[in-house]
């Protein structure tokens, strides 16, 4: 058994609790981490000094099969592009220290199974394989023009995700578990990047929302929620879905259900930036896109912030596919601007989206007997500087162990 000891830092162990001054010694051949602690000697050493040590991050919202939101890119490149792209998205991600991610809607079983086998560096994945939504909802791809351009192409591994009625989207959940999705993911309002709905709107009945709850629990997942306005916020937590995707429009009686129901928030704050940011450097993007990112960016951060003061549980993720892969640490400053502690924020961005992932007893602490899933980042994270600037500030990530080449 070799040892690694990783020494001379602080560490930040992702339960909330403030960085200490305390060794990590890896099980190099099981990729687990063995002890932590003062005094701890190991075969090999890594100096953490001027340091802190955290776990992996886990973002809980990606699209690794997507490289931005230029809509006539999306039509003019060649349909297996996609997964070239996603090797090289899942690389950058974990360059970028988030070592556990879950794919919103895009990556199918080939994808999370090359990761797995080695075949792409990337972080360990569950995937939602496609997004479910209505006709004329969220999810579908349909154009004033009468062409369909959806965000992801179904296939024999993605399915079509547009269903309407109960019995349409009962089939249309048992297919995508057909296909291996580890989570359903539904579309209970419509959204930023979709020009012809209004992100306020509710999508989908309390009845279809049921079903989709009933049949993905049926066969052992849960449900996670697009959602942004108030009524499909609630629509989708009386439901009993697990996780709300955004949450731009909550009201208090939306966030006081989601205490009462322990629903997890995953706010997403730097996706209405990136398609801002996309359209300034000249994506070809509509215009009410392009209107509708500008008008909620404010009522998002206050939204989050009043949820974060009552207590709701957060998980971080970020959209990444909207925006660029690999600046997924972009989000931790935003939440902290919602009010958030640095070590609140890197509890959420670690042991709560491991947990909200099903990977609770896998990853997301510093802690003996789980993966060694490890970064470090120069520096304090609630001292000189902060949250800011973390992947530039990245030493070493590591991921089960085994190094990840930061460049």
């Amino acid at each position: 058994m070799a040892r690694l000891l990783l020494h001379g830092g602080e560490v930040l162990d992702g339960t909330g609790a403030a960085a200490a001054t305390a060794d990590v010694v890896v099980d190099t051949a099981t990729g687990t981490v063995l002890d932590v602690g003062p005094g701890l000697d190991g075969d090999e050493a890594l100096d953490c000094t001027g340091a802190t040590v955290t776990p992996g991050f886990v973002d809980a919202h990606v699209h690794v099969t997507s490289s931005g939101v230029d809509l006539l890119s999306r039509v003019t490149t060649p349909f297996s592009y996609q997964f070239f792209a996603a090797a090289r998205n899942l690389t950058a991600t974990l360059r970028a220290g988030v070592t556990t991610v879950r794919d919103a809607g895009g990556a199918d079983a080939g994808v999370r199974q090359a990761v797995a086998d080695g075949l792409v560096a990337g972080p360990r994945m569950r995937i939602a394989v496609s997004i479910l939504g209505q006709t004329g909802g969220h999810s579908d791809g349909w154009m004033p023009s009468g062409h369909c351009v959806p965000l992801s192409l179904p296939h024999p591994g993605r399915p079509s995700g547009v269903a309407d009625g109960v019995e349409g989207v009962r089939l249309k959940v048992r297919e995508v578990l057909r296909a291996g999705a580890d989570v359903v993911k539904i579309c209970t309002t419509g959204g930023v990047l979709s020009p012809g709905d209004d992100p306020e709107h509710s999508q989908f009945s309390p009845e279809e929302i049921a079903v989709v709850v009933a049949e993905a629990a049926a066969q052992g997942r849960e449900v996670m929620s697009h959602a942004q306005g108030a009524t499909g916020i609630k629509n989708a937590v009386r439901a009993g879905v697990r996780s709300i995707e955004h949450g731009i429009f909550l009201d208090d009686e939306a966030i006081a259900l989601m205490l009462e129901r322990d629903t997890v928030l995953v706010p997403t704050l730097v996706a209405p930036r990136a398609v801002l940011e996309a359209a300034a450097a000249g994506a070809r993007l509509p215009a009410e896109v392009v209107a509708k990112a500008a008008a909620v960016v404010d009522v998002h951060t206050e939204s989050i912030r009043r949820a974060v003061e009552a207590g709701v549980r957060i998980a971080m993720g970020t959209d990444s596919g909207v925006g660029p892969h690999g600046r997924n640490l972009e989000e931790l400053p935003l939440m902290a601007a919602c009010g958030m502690s640095p070590e609140a924020v890197v509890a959420a961005s670690t042991s709560a989206g491991a947990r909200l992932l099903g990977l609770g007893d896998v990853t997301g602490r510093v802690s003996p007997g789980l993966a060694a899933d490890l970064c470090v980042v120069s520096g304090s994270l609630d001292g000189d500087g902060g949250l800011d600037g973390l992947s530039a500030r990245l030493r070493a990530v590591r991921r089960a162990g085994v190094p990840v080449a930061l460049a």
